[in-house]
């Protein structure tokens, strides 16, 4: 029999679920950095997340995770999550979560957006259809001039317009960035500028860590400097540097209807993992 559990805290969340996600890291990487996030810095989300676990007796069958503005994140441990995925969405749907999207691995994802479908007689539309690239060996490219630098508080207004810039290119239906979350990230230390004649031309970002690897994104490069080898030199040199760090791999997403940025990546030496799919849910 199915158990659903809707967790208050983070803390039960990963003793239910962080081992399980855990064993395929880069796969899961976007749920389990999402939530190794929210252990570690709280603070940093604007509203409660929510977090739901299903077990069959002691198995861990199927995972929702949303925190708000964002959608939701699913996971599946078995072949047929649908019944699994169902309570999910059924307990979603009682308690009024606002609901815009969800986002996982695409047969679950897929599984999901139907099952809620079913439940509410909403629409369902397929926004993105994304790939896991995993890197664990940096292959040199063809440098362009210029090096990697980090970048500082005096780089605040060209960063948060270029992060301005890559959502209304490539994500227009993911929430907005926001100036404090650039500042943080600068304050971390996360984004990366690679830098031609005094001038930035292109940009990288730490992302999500989980236990052996890190995230990279956003990466964008303006119009008016593509085609002259920068974003790769700028993703190979933040990749090369994580993996000097002492991280054992790397990954990103990519939009699969964009193939120029999934040939540069495989060039520099991003294999693919597997793909995920966002579907935009919108009630009756």
């Amino acid at each position: 029999m199915l158990q659903l559990t809707v967790h208050t805290d983070i803390d039960t969340f990963l003793a239910a679920a962080g081992n399980d996600l855990a064993r395929d890291e880069v796969t899961n990487g976007l749920m389990l950095g999402v939530a190794l996030r929210l252990k570690q810095d709280p603070s940093r989300f604007e509203h409660a997340p929510f977090l739901a676990t299903v077990h069959e007796r002691d198995a861990l069958v199927a995972v929702g995770m949303m925190t708000p503005p964002y959608g939701l994140l699913v996971y599946a441990a078995v072949d047929d999550p649908r019944p699994a995925l169902r309570l999910i969405a059924a307990t979603l749907v009682a308690a009024q979560w606002p609901l815009p999207t969800v986002n996982g691995v695409a047969a679950v994802s897929q599984a999901f957006a139907e099952e809620w479908q079913a439940l509410t007689d909403g629409a369902i539309t397929p926004l993105m259809a994304l790939r896991v690239f995993e890197l664990r060996r940096v292959t040199p490219p063809s440098w362009p001039p210029g090096h990697l630098r980090l970048a500082t508080d005096a780089d605040a207004d060209l960063v948060m317009a270029w992060y301005d810039a890559f959502h209304d290119e490539a994500v227009p239906n993911a929430a907005a960035p926001r100036l404090p979350h650039v500042e943080r990230a600068l304050a971390e230390g996360a984004i990366y500028l690679w830098e031609d004649g005094g001038r930035p031309v292109s940009l990288a970002a730490k992302g999500r860590r989980t236990p052996h690897g890190v995230s990279i994104g956003p990466v964008y490069t303006p119009p008016e400097w593509r085609g002259r080898g920068y974003a790769s030199a700028c993703v190979a040199g933040l990749s090369q540097l994580i993996l000097d760090e002492g991280k054992d791999f790397c990954t990103l997403f990519t939009d699969l209807a964009n193939p120029t940025s999934n040939h540069i990546y495989q060039q520099i030496g991003y294999r693919p993992v597997c793909d995920f799919a966002e579907y935009g849910l919108r009630a009756a």
